[in-house]
């Protein structure tokens, strides 16, 4: 048996990720991927981008002091090989490409500045063979600070897939007008993509949904119903941001992010049919795992 350690390091909107990861190698025998230790550091650069347009001088200084303090963890890791890949909130800013080449600069981590689609390939990478079932349809549902990430899966295959920009940070500083006109394409796009899939069910990743079903007490691998997601919705607007925080103990950067999050997964479910949705805690950091392992990113 041998053992290798990578990390992967996830630049979103709302913050920035270091996972580690474990992979189990046995001879004649599919990898296994154990996650070992995940850091989160709520840097909203999605505040940044979306509304003024480039990131602030503040918050590179930030991502300077992260990416240096994930380069200690991951040393003293031992890590052997790792990626950082940035998404929506860099690509859209003004000064994007300027902020990677200065954090390349002050620490010596490249950053991958990932589109939409690359996005969207690398997290429907990620191992789901232990929950699709090959006669069964899915809807892979994948929501960022900045964009959501959607898969359908038929058959055990990926027959569609389309990022949007429509992610918790944004809906949150964008005017009403905006929000209904993404809402509208993704309710047509979802609708058209999933028509004459029969029984098909819902994917979730992200750090909401993620919250969600960890506050719903359901076993894992079990999945949560419409019902269930819709009451849940219902019951976070009707608190204030203050009580999410006191009364349900979420951290400050959740507590808003989390009700346009359900709502996406809400619709998601309405416009596809789905009934129930799945919570397997993966995203694109796993993906960035797989895809160092096999080899995908030399």
């Amino acid at each position: 048996m041998e053992i290798k350690k990578y990390a992967a390091i996830d630049i979103g909107s709302n913050a920035v990720r270091l996972l580690i990861a474990n992979i189990i190698i046995k001879k004649n025998k599919e990898p296994l991927y154990r996650k070992a230790s995940l850091v989160r550091v709520p840097i909203r650069l999605g505040a940044d981008s979306f509304v003024k347009g480039a990131v602030s001088d503040a918050n590179i200084k930030r991502m300077i002091d992260a990416m240096n303090a994930f380069k200690l963890l991951m040393k003293v890791n031992g890590v052997e090989k790792f990626k950082a890949c940035a998404t929506s909130a860099i690509r859209e800013a003004e000064n994007g490409k300027e902020v990677v080449k200065k954090i390349n600069k002050k620490t010596g981590i490249l950053i991958d500045i990932i589109d939409g689609k690359k996005e969207a390939a690398i997290i429907a990478s990620t191992d789901l063979n232990e929950l699709i079932e090959s006669d069964q349809s899915y809807l892979y549902v994948d929501v960022g600070g900045g964009s959501t990430e959607f898969t359908i899966f038929s058959k055990g295959k990926i027959i569609n897939s389309k990022s949007f920009k429509m992610g918790t940070v944004r809906l949150i500083n964008n005017p009403k007008g905006v929000n209904k006109l993404i809402f509208k394409d993704v309710e047509q796009w979802i609708k058209l993509s999933t028509k004459g899939l029969k029984n098909l069910s819902l994917i979730g990743s992200g750090g909401n949904i993620n919250k969600i079903f960890k506050m719903s007490d359901r076993p894992l691998g079990r999945p949560l119903s419409y019902i269930y997601i819709k009451a849940h919705y219902e019951f976070l607007k009707q608190m204030s941001y203050n009580e999410r925080i006191v009364e349900l103990g979420l951290n400050p950067d959740r507590a808003d992010v989390i009700i346009p999050a359900t709502k996406i997964y809400l619709n998601a479910m309405k416009w596809s049919g789905a009934t129930k949705i799945y919570v397997p805690k993966i995203g694109l950091a796993d993906g960035i795992i797989k895809g160092l392992h096999l080899g995908k990113f030399d």
